[in-house]
């Protein structure tokens, strides 16, 4: 069984700031880092970390040699991965004196996934494998559509909200991983119970999870409704944590745990990861989680 991420990878340009910039506001910032990263590349790592075996496929320039090296020091699989004459996706990242991110974001060599290298990429797994995707990339429907095809579980995170997002297949997704604002977005509902429901409605072959940053996180399929809270940590960096609770949520629920327990440790690691600086350098292994769960 394997984990095959279709997903973006991205240079993120991280500036520390004082505040996030205001509209017409010049703001000059106090440290710059240049690091891995990309919502896929993430979720990668992060799975890779917690024990998972993890393929990559996604697209990169001939400036992204060292996510290649970041994806393969980790663990992960980069037989799939190919580059591509577009730049690499980037990032840019304002961190706050409270943790708080605000990023914008160019997609590059992500908008370069097309249906033939889907198609090659996708005829070597099937029913026992996972496939994990964002909406970082192109060729969404395309891969969702194989997938089905090949009876693959399928998660889903479909960020960023996009407008071609309802026209995707997905009835097909077997894990639908949202925050406040896509849940929000794909139900039209603003309370997180009336979200749970009116996705649980509209995807009734989908497990929900919607997370709520520091207000915990909710878990939802026809048989069990979990909810999960916050595991306090101080924020040094949120950027990240969200990928890091996906990655561990998936590998757990993967190799068979029940939701409960795939929860409290996405949980424990998401909490622990901001903790430190970056998106995937903060990205904790395994035995970091477990020696963290001990300390709560």
């Amino acid at each position: 069984m394997h984990i095959l991420n279709f997903g973006s990878l991205n240079i993120d340009e991280f500036y520390r700031v004082a505040h996030i910039v205001a509209p017409g506001e010049t703001l000059s910032c106090s440290h710059r880092q240049v690091l891995p990263g990309g919502k896929g590349l993430n979720q990668s790592v992060a799975a890779s970390r917690a024990g998972a075996s993890v393929i990559h496929a996604g697209c990169v320039g001939e400036d992204g040699d060292f996510l290649r090296d970041t994806l393969a020091e980790n663990g992960v699989d980069i037989s799939y991965l190919q580059t591509v004459s577009a730049p690499t996706g980037r990032a840019v990242i304002q961190v706050d004196d409270q943790g708080q991110n605000a990023i914008v974001h160019f997609p590059g060599a992500n908008r370069c996934v097309d249906a033939g290298y889907v198609r090659r990429v996708m005829a070597g797994f099937g029913p026992s494998d996972w496939i994990l995707l964002q909406n970082e990339i192109s060729g969404v429907g395309d891969i969702l559509e194989i997938a089905a095809q090949r009876g693959m579980h399928v998660a889903f995170n479909p960020s960023p909200i996009t407008g071609e997002l309802r026209t995707l297949p997905l009835e097909t997704v077997s894990c639908l991983l949202v925050n406040e604002i896509e849940g929000a977005a794909l139900s039209g509902a603003s309370r997180p119970e009336d979200m749970l429901s009116i996705l649980r409605e509209k995807y009734p072959r989908s497990a929900i999870v919607l997370t709520l940053g520091g207000e915990g996180a909710y878990y939802a399929d026809g048989e069990t409704t979990v909810y999960q809270e916050a595991i306090p940590a101080k924020a040094v960096d949120t950027t990240g944590a969200g990928d890091v609770f996906t990655g561990y949520l998936l590998a757990a629920l993967a190799r068979g745990a029940r939701p409960a327990e795939a929860m409290y440790t996405a949980s424990v690691a998401a909490a622990l990861s901001i903790t430190k600086p970056g998106a995937c350098a903060s990205i904790p292994t395994a035995d970091e989680v477990e020696a963290f769960r001990k300390t709560l």
